[in-house]
C-alpha cells in the first residue's frame, strides 16, 4: 500500500450529523462518526484520488452522543452521475433537472418527486480525528510531497469543498488547533459498523460501482480505533 506518512489530527464539529448504514432505508445515525465520513473531511480538504488516498486510524468522541428526531423532504431520484455533468456541459439542452415538487402538468404524472423521511440525527458533535496519506503504487510524487501540500492548507485554514457529516445541509467545522476538551469517557460496543463504500484497495474512476465493507467499532474510553483497510478485521463487501 506505499510507504506509511506521517499522522494528522484535526478537530471536527457542528451542529447535527447523521452517519447511516447505506445498507438501510431508515436515516437512523450511528452514534458516532464513520472511518468513511472522517474520510471524506479529510478529502475536503486536500486529496487526489488517482494518487493517494487516506486512511483513517484514530477517532476521538468529544461530545457525548446526543440524538435529535428531523422530518426531512428527500428527493425520489438521484443526482446526475459526474459523466452526465459533464456531457451537460458540453451541450445544455441535454440537462434533465429533478423537479421535486409541481402539479401534474410539470411533474407529467400525479406523484411527486419528493417524499417525507423521518431522520434521527446526531446534535452538537465534536471529535477529533486521526489520519494519514497512504500514495497508491506508482504514484508521480513522493510521500514528503503530499504531506507538504496537506500541511499548507492545514496552516492556511484552506479547504477544497464544504465538508459535513453524513449529510450535505449538515456542515462540519474544523481546526487543525487541538482544544483542550476532555474526551467522552465512555464505552460503546456498535456491532459491525460501516467502514466504507469504495474499493479502497485501488485507485477508482466515476464509474465504479459501491463496494461495502464493514468492521467491529468498540469505543474505549471514548476513542475508536480503525484497523487499516487491508486488515483482516474489515470485513469487505462485493461489487454492486
Amino acid at each position: 500500500m506505499g510507504k506509511r506518512g506521517k499522522s494528522y489530527t484535526i478537530e471536527v464539529w457542528g451542529e447535527y450529523a447523521c452517519f447511516t448504514s447505506p445498507m438501510k432505508v431508515e436515516r437512523w445515525s450511528y452514534p458516532f462518526i464513520t472511518p468513511s465520513a472522517a474520510r471524506g473531511i479529510f478529502d475536503a480538504i486536500f486529496v487526489n484520488r488517482h494518487e493517494f488516498w487516506w486512511q483513517i486510524e484514530g477517532i476521538e468522541i468529544l461530545s457525548e452522543p446526543k440524538y435529535i428526531a428531523l422530518m426531512r423532504n428527500e428527493v425520489k431520484e438521484k443526482g446526475p452521475s459526474e459523466s452526465e455533468i459533464i456531457k451537460w456541459m458540453g451541450d445544455i439542452s441535454e440537462v434533465r433537472p429533478i423537479i421535486a415538487d409541481g402539479d401534474k402538468a410539470a411533474l407529467g404524472t400525479d406523484q411527486r418527486g419528493r417524499t417525507q423521511r423521518q431522520t434521527m440525527a446526531l446534535r452538537d458533535v465534536r471529535y477529533r480525528l486521526t489520519a494519514r496519506i497512504n500514495p497508491w503504487p506508482n504514484a508521480p510524487k513522493n510521500i514528503q510531497c503530499y504531506e507538504s501540500q496537506f500541511q499548507r492548507r492545514l496552516d492556511r485554514g484552506q479547504n477544497f469543498t464544504q465538508p459535513c457529516f453524513g449529510c450535505r445541509e449538515f456542515p462540519a467545522w474544523w481546526d487543525s488547533e487541538l482544544s483542550t476538551m476532555p474526551k467522552w469517557e465512555q464505552d460503546i460496543d456498535a456491532g459491525w459498523v460501516l467502514y466504507d463504500v469504495f474499493d479502497l484497495s485501488r485507485p477508482g474512476d466515476v464509474n465504479d460501482k459501491a463496494v461495502v465493507s464493514l468492521f467491529r467499532a468498540k469505543i474505549e474510553k471514548g476513542v475508536l480505533k480503525v484497523p487499516p483497510y487491508e486488515s483482516v478485521l474489515v470485513k469487505k463487501g462485493v461489487r454492486t
